[in-house]
């Protein structure tokens, strides 16, 4: 049910950020990039952009392949995202991989779903300096 919640959510903001003439073709990249996209958690840490693409690449044609790293580190987050070029293939996929092995770890599988916009705020943290998401303790006062 909450899938098809995200579908309507995509639909109803497709018809208002879209003119008439391009309302069909928006309509259809919503939901195109709704399906095609996979997320795959559970990832060994030695997983990486090309090892998850040839992983993903058999059940038809890979967009995309991205395992997310940590910004301060570059070591892998133990998930990442396989994006299709059709929802069949992503679908395929989905199907077959699901907790399976993937370089000793069994992996999970789903349909991403969109990540709710984030505010900035000056990037503050919260805590008042303005200075990323430290605190007060380590502002030197």
């Amino acid at each position: 049910m909450v899938h098809f919640d995200k579908v309507g959510t995509l639909l109803r903001h497709s018809m208002l950020s879209s003119t008439a003439s391009n309302y069909q073709s928006s309509i259809f990249n919503a939901v195109r990039c709704m399906s095609t996209k996979l997320f795959i958690g559970g990832l060994s840490y030695g997983t990486d952009d090309q090892s998850l693409r040839d992983a993903f690449s058999s059940f038809g044609d890979v967009v995309e392949a991205k395992v997310i790293t940590d910004r301060d580190t570059g070591k892998s987050r133990g998930f990442g995202f396989v994006n299709y070029s059709s929802d069949d293939s992503a679908n395929s996929a989905l199907s077959a991989m699901d907790g399976q092995q993937l370089n000793g770890r069994n992996i999970r599988v789903s349909h991403a779903e969109e990540r709710a916009p984030r505010s900035n705020y000056n990037n503050s943290g919260g805590y008042g300096g303005g200075f990323g998401s430290r605190g007060a303790a380590d502002d030197g006062y």
